[in-house]
């Protein structure tokens, strides 16, 4: 397994980081522990949840992701091996009014409370990447294109962080992070940590893969200038990128067979370009989800590369395309694909 500093801390976290959004839906606690233990025993020291989770969000599993892991943590007594990231949950009416009734506010009473919640789930008396889930403000995120000027209100910045800065203070979180943010969001967060003397964001959570480099314009620069790495979600684009999902087949138990809601990634245009991307991998004899994630973690803005799995088969092959480097010929190729199809998917 390969290491890679967290921003500009003293911290190595994995290559590959394990996601952890179908425990409590798709996976048991059972299933959810075997998965850490084979994730620690291979090397990845890093693992991502939220308070949101598990997905797709609802009132009766609110949390459940999280208590899965503080139950490992507690059984294994191996905290000082992990590094934990979570995240609070921005605002949604509609969609999520099961957490503080849809209406969240980064400011210091909705994080404090939304942190020690966290912290009593997870068992721990600190996380060391706390993030905000999406922009509390209204912006073009979870894979919304363009953006329509408007008024809103939202938390000042530098109140957020401020709010953040005391929970440092109090040993609750080591570092912070940004999740589905934009340009001008992340380099807000920065301008004023930097003028401030207020915590400095260390990582970028957002959406990242063969069939979405939307992250490439504007962000890639901001994460090599201002050493804040990219952790990339949805580096298979919902699994679409394994292939299994061609010609309309649905596998049961898979994701996109059980919620028909998650459809981001399954559009003409991604799935004529994942037809080509999955015939390249095995022109070249490669497995087609291991040369997608392979891309991912190669690029130089990438931290860590956050993947899933429902079974043990799926992770150990996501996890062993660590080790996997990809020829001047197949990136050469990817590229050639990609200038023809750029970003089918928002």
């Amino acid at each position: 397994m390969q290491y890679r500093k967290l921003g500009n801390s003293d911290v190595d976290v994995s290559v590959i980081c394990l996601g952890t959004m179908t425990w409590g839906e798709q996976n048991t606690q059972d299933e959810a522990l075997s998965q850490m233990d084979y994730a620690l025993d291979r090397g990845v020291n890093f693992i991502d949840t939220a308070e949101l989770y598990s997905i797709p969000p609802a009132a009766g599993t609110y949390g459940s992701t999280e208590t899965i892991i503080g139950h490992w943590l507690k059984q294994r007594g191996n905290r000082d091996k992990i590094i934990l990231a979570s995240k609070i949950a921005g605002p949604g009416e509609g969609w999520v009014d099961h957490i503080r009734k849809g209406k969240t506010c980064f400011n210091s009473a909705t994080i404090r409370e939304a942190l020690d919640n966290s912290l009593k789930r997870l068992q721990t008396d600190y996380i060391d990447l706390y993030q905000l889930h999406w922009p509390e403000r209204k912006s073009n995120f979870f894979g919304a294109l363009g953006y329509e000027a408007q008024e809103d209100a939202f938390t000042p910045v530098v109140e957020t962080l401020e709010a953040l800065a005391e929970q440092v203070k109090a040993g609750k979180i080591r570092y912070i992070g940004l999740s589905n943010e934009t340009p001008w969001g992340v380099m807000r967060y920065l301008s004023l940590a930097d003028s401030m003397d207020l915590p400095r964001l260390v990582s970028i959570q957002n959406p990242y893969s063969l069939l979405n480099r939307s992250y490439e314009v504007g962000l890639a620069e901001i994460s090599h200038r201002e050493q804040a790495g990219l952790l990339a979600y949805s580096p298979l684009g919902f699994g679409v990128l394994s292939g299994k999902y061609l010609n309309g087949v649905r596998p049961a138990g898979s994701r996109l067979a059980l919620f028909d809601a998650y459809t981001r990634y399954s559009n003409p245009q991604a799935e004529s370009a994942t037809e080509r991307y999955v015939a390249l991998a095995r022109q070249h004899g490669l497995d087609p989800a291991q040369m997608a994630l392979a891309f991912v973690t190669s690029r130089p803005f990438t931290t860590s590369n956050i993947i899933g799995a429902t079974n043990l088969q799926q992770l150990e092959a996501n996890i062993a395309s660590a080790e996997l480097t990809l020829s001047d010929e197949i990136l050469q190729q990817i590229e050639q694909i990609h200038t023809e199809q750029p970003s089918p998917s928002p």
